[in-house]
């Protein structure tokens, strides 16, 4: 078949944005949200200084702004706060104190079951509070029968990612696909129309997570490697012939070359607590709190001539330095906390929770950056703080919104608010499943009995909500509109018709879903999915097919982002915690990709052709 001829102007327009677009969207220095809101703008701009008219059609620039009402949209946040509301009421706690109790019986039998039950609750729920959930169970288990979290993390973590495709509430992705296409007059499709071959293949892929994958994974060590603190609580008291009497608080802090820091100071007779002020003159029997390595506090003591005391007791080789109930755990900051895009000195971290931060993970790598320069540095969503603090302190972060607690050693939190949360999320998925209402009216509604029943009040609900997610899906909506109307798609279609023009039906739908998984796990997932469906349309328009297995076709290769850890969310959630590399994705998932790429393909041939 000949290569069709060029479109119009905007069209190759459109295409040429497609590509930037997908090269931005990709670029780590750029925010997603500005990559998004910058192709909206473009878009935008071009309708309006050079006007668009075909056959009579005038494309109103202000048309592109659907995105922002589009039901999909309002759906996918309607589903986060839910989300966020069984993560802050630990509604999903009972699962997981059961899995924690099974795994002292079987390892082996366990590992089925949590990848059956992480899975099987991913078509229900976003991913990320399964996987939140399920991490700190799984290195728990791992610390207490001295084993690696190698094999059991990542398996876990794309378990989530197979079991979300099989309904049309599972990922965004599905609800985008379904919303798009429904947008374009095809007839809407219900929740599990296409759950039969999704659930096939994810079985096929249960199996491969449970039996293969772990002896594909080599033992890593997870970024929070033991549970020994790191910092020590200690008191230098101030003598007579110490360099530091009578002197201000900000010289003796010259003389440390900055790197001591004082929590508080005893004074004498009573020893009460006064602020260290950087004028505040230090005199004999003054006691300074502080906490270091056990280097740096001997290295203060030499320095300032002062006499160093843990507890009672002065520090010698009778009386080392005592954590007392000092203990490590980590921090995953999400994309509700008030800590993204500010640094731990703006939001006085350390002060307000009594917490230590050690170190800083980002992209599954500790940061090369002093203990002393972490408060500097902006903090992502997505990063992870190896923190050290009283158990009680840390039990006070787990409350806290905005932040999830990886530590194996205590318990989940749970509410009294817990089951009436369950009982939305049913009610909501139960509604729209039998038909009564749509996911989009049913979601609204669960949210409303959210807030008056008090399990979420109106700052977690913004919190909940993801600008990234929303500025992806309104100008990718954008983008596939435009180039649906241009003429892009059409021409995109055409050029793909050409190429597999050889192919039987179930070859180009196999080539379109293996052309949307090398694209998933490159750019958003969203995005390849919002574009791939028009061309899916147009190419099965053109071969004279039914339109479903194209539209389902992009629908499951979109989903297929299991081959890097940038691909989707949770991957980057599980490569901190388990302290895997880039190559433990591709080793683990291009298999799963081949695997489910073959399974799905032969069931939609097999099924809708």
């Amino acid at each position: 078949m000949a290569i069709p001829e060029l479109p119009n102007y905007h069209a190759l327009a459109m295409l040429f944005i497609t590509v930037l677009a997908l090269y931005i969207f990709r670029r780590d220095d750029i925010p997603l949200e500005t990559s998004s809101l910058a192709v909206l703008v473009i878009l935008c701009l071009i309708f309006t200084v050079f006007p668009f008219d075909i056959a009579g059609k005038h494309l109103e620039p202000s048309s592109l702004f659907f995105g922002f009402g589009h039901e999909a949209l309002v759906t996918v946040c309607a589903l986060m706060i839910i989300g966020h509301a069984l993560v802050r009421t630990g509604a999903l706690v009972p699962v997981g104190r059961s899995l924690a109790k099974l795994w002292k019986i079987s390892p082996t039998l366990s590992l089925l079951i949590t990848l059956i039950i992480a899975g099987t609750l991913s078509a229900f729920v976003n991913n990320t509070p399964i996987v939140v959930l399920l991490l700190p169970i799984l290195t728990s288990v791992a610390i207490r029968t001295h084993t690696d979290t190698s094999p059991m993390l990542l398996p876990m973590g794309l378990a989530t990612l197979v079991g979300g495709m099989t309904t049309t509430i599972g990922t965004s992705t599905n609800l985008l696909v379904v919303s798009v296409a429904s947008d374009m007059g095809l007839p809407r499709m219900g929740m599990f129309d296409f759950s039969l071959p999704a659930i096939i293949a994810a079985s096929v892929a249960i199996i491969y997570l449970w039996l293969v994958a772990p002896k594909l994974l080599p033992p890593r060590s997870g970024s929070l490697p033991d549970t020994s603190p790191r910092l020590f609580s200690a008191y230098l008291n101030i003598n007579e012939d110490s360099s530091a009497n009578g002197k201000k608080v900000s010289e003796i802090l010259k003389m440390t070359d900055d790197q001591m820091t004082i929590e508080s100071i005893q004074r004498s007779p009573d020893y009460r607590n006064i602020m260290p002020l950087p004028d505040t003159v230090l005199r004999e029997g003054d006691r300074l709190h502080i906490k270091d390595n056990p280097e740096q506090l001997k290295e203060f003591e030499s320095v300032l001539q002062a006499t160093l005391f843990s507890g009672a007791h002065k520090v010698d080789d009778d009386h080392p330095l005592n954590a007392e109930k000092q203990k490590l755990a980590e921090i995953v900051v999400i994309q509700a906390s008030e800590l993204v895009g500010r640094t731990l000195r703006d939001v006085q971290f350390a002060k307000r929770y009594g917490i230590s931060v050690l170190a800083l993970h980002r992209d599954g790598k500790a940061m090369e950056i002093g203990r002393r320069s972490i408060g500097n540095v902006v903090i992502h969503t997505g990063d992870v703080l190896l923190v050290q603090g009283d158990a009680e302190q840390v039990a006070v972060l787990k409350e806290t919104q905005g932040v999830l607690v990886i530590d194996g050693a205590s318990d989940l939190p749970y509410s009294q608010k817990a089951p009436m949360a369950l009982v939305v999320l049913f009610f909501v998925i139960g509604i729209a499943a039998v038909g009564i209402l749509p996911i989009a009216i049913s979601s609204i509604c669960g949210i409303l009995v959210l807030l008056i029943t008090k399990c979420l009040d109106w700052s977690e609900v913004s919190a909940a909500l993801n600008s990234q997610v929303v500025l992806i899906v309104v100008a990718s909506l954008a983008l596939g509109s435009a180039m649906m109307q241009t003429g892009g798609a059409e021409y995109i279609a055409q050029l793909f018709v050409a190429l597999a023009f050889d192919l039987p039906p179930g070859g180009i739908i196999a080539a379109l879903m293996l052309m949307l998984a090398v694209l998933t796990n490159i750019v958003s997932n969203n995005a390849a999915a919002v574009i791939g469906t028009p061309i899916a349309i147009s190419v099965a328009t053109q071969l004279q097919l039914p339109v479903q297995p194209f539209i389902l076709a992009v629908l499951f290769g979109a989903n297929l982002s299991y081959a890097t850890p940038m691909a989707y969310k949770t991957n980057i959630l599980v490569m901190n915690a388990g302290g895997y590399q880039f190559s433990d994705f591709i080793r683990v998932g291009l298999p799963l990709i081949v695997l489910m790429w073959i399974s799905l393909s032969f069931l939609l041939s097999w099924l809708y052709l």
